[in-house]
């Protein structure tokens, strides 16, 4: 019955055009991924985020409106001292009058308004909000890329898992079929037990292999729906083979490591280190900026502001200017630490292309190696798996031995593992190669 299931499930991939419902190629993969991954929903948030952090920050030099209002009652008027003097001159200077003034009940108004004029700081910031509007769009297109890579190279090793399985489930078969072929042949007297249980155990090999295998596309598979951010309880299938894969990652890439797309994040962070320099070389201006206030005050003796009785107004304006004199220092010190965060930003640039050239050469290298092992270690699969059905065949006509049956078998899953391995070396070589080189792209 599990036989059968997966051989549903294989022949399924071969229908053309028709695809099944949860049957997927790489690009529809690559698609869905980009449609419905968190990282990319979040990446696109952060963009969104700084393009408001920009208009918050603009608002700043706009003019800006305030009403306020206030109430207040004295349960105790306010004491005023003053002189016996002031109303006779005649009395002793040093003795005084003390007596309450003012209303129980006053209240105001006002309306005020204000102006930045001038701030180096905030010119300076309105060049660091677009910088970063940058750097949040440069960082959701690594974030796409990211997730691409991810998609690719799990869809890659879910079709060397599929056929790995289907590899090892023939293998079995045989093998479970040379095992009742030779229970006849023991029952005719012409093998022993103990030749039979060599064959037995070959047999549990051979389903421990599949069982293996059948594992690792079960977890091949979740992990291409992780990658995806796809539903682990729904159902998902391969449309493109491993065949068509392969065509597609057997050529080395061409490419410039100019074109990665680590090199505009690291340029527009070194041009936000040279905005935090002038921002902080600004402090030392002066800032000037300006207001307008118009208010409106009652007194009462009562509580009757709603009565036909007068408001008092008033009107004011003017200009504040702020000159920095003297920091003990602070400010020299904070423009030296910016720039020296400018230099090391401009050094870690360099270095990053330092090692990117390494990474190219290096993948470069193992590319070309891993392309020679996957030629090598599937001719050594292809004889090895020649090799015990050979063995299988001088078996079952009585003409072979059971120990170097099991011996055959041990050779092929040791070279069977190993090309499987080779594969996926490849392909993820080749992966990389294309990130380095920025062509990671749905097409």
């Amino acid at each position: 019955m599990k036989h059968l299931i997966y051989i549903l499930v294989i022949t399924s991939f071969s229908f053309g055009p028709f695809q099944t419902l949860g049957q997927m190629t790489l690009l529809d993969a690559k698609e869905y991924a980009i449609k419905n991954h968190y990282n990319i929903a979040n990446s696109i948030l952060e963009y969104d985020k700084a393009i408001y952090q920009k208009k918050e920050y603009l608002s700043a030099g706009m003019p800006e409106a305030n009403i306020t209002g206030a109430f207040n009652q004295f349960m105790n008027l306010p004491v005023q001292v003053l002189p016996i003097s002031f109303f006779n001159p005649a009395a002793p200077e040093d003795e005084i009058i003390a007596f309450r003034a003012g209303t129980e009940f006053n209240s105001n108004a006002s309306l005020q308004v204000n102006q930045l004029l001038f701030d180096g700081s905030y010119f300076v910031g309105i060049q660091a909000s677009k910088l970063l509007i940058e750097l949040q769009r440069q960082q959701k297109t690594r974030t796409k890329e990211e997730v691409l890579f991810a998609v690719i190279n799990a869809y890659h090793i879910a079709a060397v898992a599929i056929e790995n399985l289907s590899f090892a489930d023939s293998i079995y078969r045989l093998t479970a079929t040379l095992e009742e072929n030779q229970k006849t042949v023991l029952k005719l007297g012409l093998i022993t037990q103990e030749e039979l249980d060599q064959i037995t155990f070959a047999v549990s090999s051979s389903k421990n292999a599949f069982e293996n295998a059948s594992l690792q596309y079960a977890n091949a598979m979740a992990l291409l729906k992780y990658s995806m951010n796809y539903p682990q309880d729904s159902i998902l299938t391969l449309a493109n083979s491993l065949s068509e894969l392969d065509s597609k990652s057997s050529q080395i890439s061409l490419g410039s490591i100019e074109d990665n797309s680590v090199f505009p994040l690291l340029q527009t962070q070194i041009q936000l280190s040279q905005c935090d320099v002038k921002n902080n070389k600004a402090g030392f201006l002066p800032s000037l900026s300006a207001y307008f206030q118009q208010s409106y005050n009652a007194y009462r003796t009562s509580f009757d502001f709603f009565a036909d009785k007068p408001w008092y107004s008033q009107t004011n304006w003017g200009i504040q200017m702020k000159i920095p004199v003297f920091s003990s220092g602070k400010g020299i010190a904070v423009v030296k630490q910016s720039e020296i965060k400018l230099m090391q930003d401009e050094n870690n640039y360099e270095l990053t292309k330092q090692g990117l050239k390494l990474q190219e050469v290096q993948l470069k290298n193992t590319l070309e190696s891993a392309l020679k092992k996957r030629a090598l270690q599937k001719e050594n699969s292809e004889l090895a798996e020649k090799i015990y059905k050979n063995a299988l065949k001088k078996e079952k006509i009585g003409n072979g031995n059971n120990i170097v049956v099991t011996q055959k078998l041990n050779q092929l899953m040791i070279a069977q593992a190993e090309y499987t391995g080779s594969l996926i070396e490849v392909y993820r070589t080749k992966l990389e190669l294309d990130k380095l080189y920025n062509k990671l792209t749905l097409k």
